[in-house]
């Protein structure tokens, strides 16, 4: 996969947050005739962020997330999501997984985790 579509009430919030968190501003983003805000991460996915006037409904299990290359990356994110405030609503830290998940401003779930290889 390397697109995913999402529904958000403030594009310019949104997209704060997925730069300052997940690097989605490392190609120049595209804003196309139906409104939808293109960003791209450094290994091309793609998030369109699509104008919504409706408050974003969603089951509570639903989430998406990012593989980062270390342990160590997401600790250190999670502990940047702290000084930052952002709602943390799970972590992990075992041998074989770490993970921390968090809320963005829509309330959606973004996992950010690490596996070792093998």
């Amino acid at each position: 996969m390397d697109h995913l579509a999402i529904p958000v009430t403030d594009q310019a919030r949104s997209r704060r947050f997925y730069e300052t968190y997940f690097g989605f501003g490392a190609r120049p983003a595209k804003v196309y005739d139906d409104g939808v805000l293109m960003l791209y991460n450094a290994t091309g996915f793609a998030l369109a962020l699509g104008p919504s006037s409706e408050p974003v409904d969603h089951p509570p299990w639903m989430h998406f997330g990012v593989g980062l290359p270390s342990r160590e990356a997401v600790l250190a994110l999670r502990d940047t999501f702290v000084d930052d405030g952002v709602e943390l609503v799970g972590e992990w830290d075992e041998p074989t997984y770490v993970s921390v998940k968090c809320r963005d401003p829509d309330g959606y779930i973004v996992e950010a985790s690490w596996e070792p290889e093998g």
